[in-house]
């Protein structure tokens, strides 16, 4: 099944290049991080600067893991499902469950191994430029010499194998397993992240406004209620649209394949819920805590930079991955759909009411993405603002969260109605025909 895997790349290397571009970025992200392990190990290195890099190693490579794992995730899940039709015909021909796992979790291994391969270099020109910015700002000192060693090698491409292998394998048992019943480990992770998340942000109020550690409590929480409500994206998403009702063809047919999609599409509300929750927390604490800080007339410290800088990076870090995860998702999703495009077509819908249909569809699902991350921010961001500086919400709040969901319409909108405005050029009845 191995050599059915490999075969299977080289027949149509295309329909894995999202996969690859993930597993690229995210040991990319990883490598880069890591190595600032490496250089903090090297000698002459001080006890400050190593603790600045050993810190910013150490939260966003955790950070980094998580995210490649759900990157990869989404991509492996979406072209899993799309090959629908291609596995059940192996499972005719004589293929068993297991080597069907088998040759997929191949596949993305193989495919894995190139990206993980081809961030090496990348990684360590973005090693590189992350010392210098830390030297630049002061928080490492300018004798320290850069290192990449096995410490960001081996992490990079072994977390990013595993996330292959590891999502490969649940997207593919997903597949294989029918309609039996599912679900109640990922129930039980969610509402434990729930429940943990609630936990962490309610432990803010129990600290004090000068306590070093009180951005952690708020944020981590948040995190955790944004990967819970993730986690249950599928639910949410059907519970949504039970009680969604949009007027004129284009509306109707939107709210009618999200329901038949609400699966599939489950990984892109994931995504707009991380992201949402994340990015707006995390900046707007940031903002709560400088603003803080000048209004005292005291100087930031090392370990107050350090944190600074850690938070815009992992933020900036976010916004990469979700963009690239929402663009691999909706690009595959949507131009998987000609054919479904070429039926609507044939059946006498316009061109204009498909569009109006896949825009429909794009807002829908940045709504409830949005909703339900603006739930999880508001949660760790209230609880902070209140405690630091005895107010509900901070103004930057509005202009911070007005920006964050610029750029999850953006992404989600835009991309669906460029691919789908392409996925048209091709005439209904070709569509038709080729996708048959």
């Amino acid at each position: 099944m191995f050599v059915l895997a490999l075969r299977s790349i080289r027949r149509r290397p295309g329909r894995f290049l999202a996969t690859l571009l993930s597993a690229f970025l995210g040991a990319a992200i990883i490598m880069t991080f890591n190595s600032m392990h490496d250089t903090a190990a090297g000698s002459g290195v001080d006890s400050v600067s190593s603790n600045t890099l050993t810190t910013a190693a150490s939260v966003v490579g955790g950070y980094g893991s998580l995210l490649v794992f759900f990157a990869v995730a989404s991509t492996l899940t979406v072209n899993v499902r799309q090959r629908a039709a291609e596995l059940e015909l192996l499972r005719c021909s004589g293929a068993t469950p297991a080597q069907l796992k088998r040759m997929v979790v191949g596949e993305a291994l193989a495919v894995a191994l190139v990206g993980a391969a081809l961030a090496i270099g990348p990684a360590m020109l973005g090693g590189r430029a992350l010392l210098e910015v830390f030297q630049d700002s002061g928080q490492v000192a300018e004798s320290v010499d850069y290192s990449f060693g096995p410490i960001a090698l081996l992490t990079g491409v072994d977390i990013t194998l595993v996330a292959a292998v590891g999502a490969a394998f649940l997207a593919v048992r997903r597949a294989t397993r029918g309609q039996r019943r599912r679900g109640g480990a990922r129930t039980f992770l969610a509402y434990a992240a729930l429940a943990a998340g609630a936990l962490g942000v309610c432990c803010t109020f129990l600290m004090k406004a000068t306590d070093e550690a009180l951005m952690a409590p708020p944020a981590y929480g948040a995190i955790l209620l944004s990967v819970g409500f993730a986690l249950l994206s599928p639910r949410l998403l059907k519970g949504l649209l039970d009680r969604l009702a949009l007027s004129g063809a284009s509306g109707w047919l939107a709210v009618r394949n999200l329901r038949e999609r609400a699966g599939e599409l489950a990984g892109i509300l994931m995504s707009l819920i991380l992201f949402t929750a994340v990015a707006t927390t995390t900046l707007t604490v940031q903002a709560v805590e400088s603003d803080e800080v000048a209004a005292s007339g005291l100087v930031k410290s090392v370990d107050a930079k350090n944190l600074e800088t850690l938070n815009f990076t992992v933020v900036g870090i976010i916004v990469v991955f979700v963009c690239v995860m929402l663009v691999n998702s909706l690009y595959a999703a949507t131009t998987y759909r000609s054919r479904e495009f070429g039926q609507q077509r044939l059946a006498g819908a316009t061109p204009g009411q498909v569009l109006g249909m896949v825009g429909a569809e794009g807002a829908v699902l940045t709504v409830a993405g949005v909703f339900f991350g603006t739930v999880a921010a508001l949660a760790g961001t209230v609880p902070f603002t209140v405690v630091r500086s005895d107010a509900v919400l901070p103004g930057q709040a509005v202009g911070i969260w007005l920006a964050v969901v610029s750029v999850a319409a953006a992404v989600t909108v835009g991309t669906g109605l460029a691919t789908a405005r392409k996925v048209l050029r091709t005439p209904a009845t070709e569509a038709v025909a080729l996708a048959a």
